[in-house]
């Protein structure tokens, strides 16, 4: 690095184009600890207000992907894939996801993170399985790759461990929304992971970071072109998160959902959907199907005759967690002692949701963090939710709180009082798949 830490903050505040050589040393700076948090938390601020050109979102991509380890899968014939989403309520998808995938051939080595801001963490769902290890050595990441055929973990001290110091960091500094830092820490991990594909699921709507399809669309862009331009071959699908996508938002209670999805006992109907295009465009760019209708109705098959339900058991059991966990869940997840449902206070229809803000109730009641060293409660969170659309009766249940006192119940009924819109007149659906993004459609 050519220059201090402080002066190369000082050129991203003052709006200037950093040296990849500089970004790279800034980084490895604070991998090593020579760069402060108050440092990174400044950087990330003036990155948040000026941008990062194409060329050094890629620098920075590059210098956090090669902060540690990056796996290669040289004695794997299977495609290697993932996917990753880009945050949002009750967006259980990658539980589901990653068996289905593997299911049907590939290799699924999903690389995952915690809670941001208002959105839940696919770590924080998988702590609330007994034993399940989110942070394996590389030996049992790869074990457990090459047994089951997919394996969802956090990131270990080995693989881009700048992002996750910088992830902490932008949780609760107000930088989460970057696009640029957002693109690096996604791409940092999958880069790490030593994938051949990805497919990236990018939330548009008012439980988004993104906010409206613009923003959604220009994250999108810079993931897509940013990969692509860091050798990786990536698309994105622009997906709804104006409602929450499972009929639940919390750790167990997702968790307990992706499993009844599973095993057919329960699929809302929008999360299939998004969770088998999801699936089908992961087998495209894989090889494994001709087209994306090919691809969803392999996937579909796969979760329907139990074989992805299976390798997900598979998965839970090696890296750690009950061997019957698939079977009786409901015996090893921990339960809230309070659950209450909210009723209707009138008759109508389901207009819309305030998302973010229901993402918001969850972290109050302990379901996240204000703090990146925040314990998380996985027992609590809200259930039951209906699709926008669905009539409902004056005294009707809208969703359940799972609170661990009613002082919590009262505080979430408070804070979601006008969550939830009814509208007198009849109200449609929202499609929940909005757009596909391809390379070439990213420049």
């Amino acid at each position: 690095m050519t220059l201090l830490p402080q002066e190369v903050i000082r050129a991203k505040r003052d709006g200037e184009a950093l040296d990849p050589a500089d970004i790279s040393g800034f980084i490895e700076g604070l991998t090593r600890g020579t760069v402060g948090e108050g440092q990174a938390a400044a950087f990330a601020m003036a990155v948040f207000f000026n941008g990062m050109s194409r060329e050094e979102a890629v620098a920075l991509t590059l210098a956090m992907r090669d902060s540690g380890d990056v796996l290669d899968w040289p004695d794997i014939d299977r495609p290697i894939i993932d996917k990753h989403s880009t945050g949002g309520v009750g967006d259980n998808v990658s539980l589901m996801l990653a068996p289905i995938v593997a299911a049907c051939g590939a290799m699924v080595p999903m690389i995952s993170g915690r809670g941001l801001g208002h959105t839940g963490g696919t770590l924080d769902k998988l702590d609330s399985i007994p034993g399940y290890i989110t942070a394996p050595s590389s030996d049992l990441f790869r074990r457990t790759v090459k047994e089951t055929g997919c394996a969802i973990i956090g990131q270990t001290g080995d693989l881009a461990p700048a992002d996750k110091r910088l992830y902490a960091i932008r949780d609760v500094t107000a930088t989460v929304e970057s696009v640029p830092l957002i693109t690096a820490s996604i791409l940092s991990k999958k880069l790490a992971a030593g994938l051949g594909a990805l497919v990236l699921d990018v939330k548009c709507g008012n439980g988004s970071f993104m906010g409206d399809v613009e923003k959604g669309r220009e994250l999108a862009r810079s993931l897509v072109a940013v990969a692509n331009g860091a050798g990786l071959r990536t698309s994105a699908v622009l997906t709804d998160m104006n409602e929450p996508l499972a009929s639940a938002a919390g750790n167990a209670v997702e968790v307990d959902n992706a499993v009844r999805f599973l095993t057919g006992e329960r699929q809302d109907p929008r999360l299939r959907k998004i969770t088998l295009t999801l699936a089908a465009n992961m087998l495209v760019s894989g090889g494994l199907a001709a087209d994306v209708d090919a691809g969803f109705e392999r996937a579909s098959r796969v979760l329907d005759d139990g074989h992805a339900a299976e390798i997900f058991g598979k998965m839970v059991s090696v890296l750690g967690g009950p061997a019957d966990f698939v079977d009786r869940c409901r015996d090893h997840l921990e339960t809230a002692p309070l659950v209450v449902d909210i009723a209707a206070r009138e008759d109508g229809w389901i207009a819309g949701y305030d998302t973010r803000r229901i993402g918001m109730a969850v972290v109050a009641l302990g379901g996240g963090r204000t703090r990146p060293e925040d314990d998380v409660d996985h027992a609590v969170g809200l259930t039951g939710f209906l699709p926008v659309g669905t009539k409902v009766a004056k005294g009707e249940p809208l969703f359940q709180v799972h609170a661990r006192s009613g002082d919590q119940v009262e505080m979430v009924r408070e804070r979601l009082a006008d969550a939830l819109t009814i509208s007198g007149d009849a109200v449609g659906t929202r499609p929940v798949i909005m757009e596909t993004i391809a390379a070439e459609q990213a420049n």
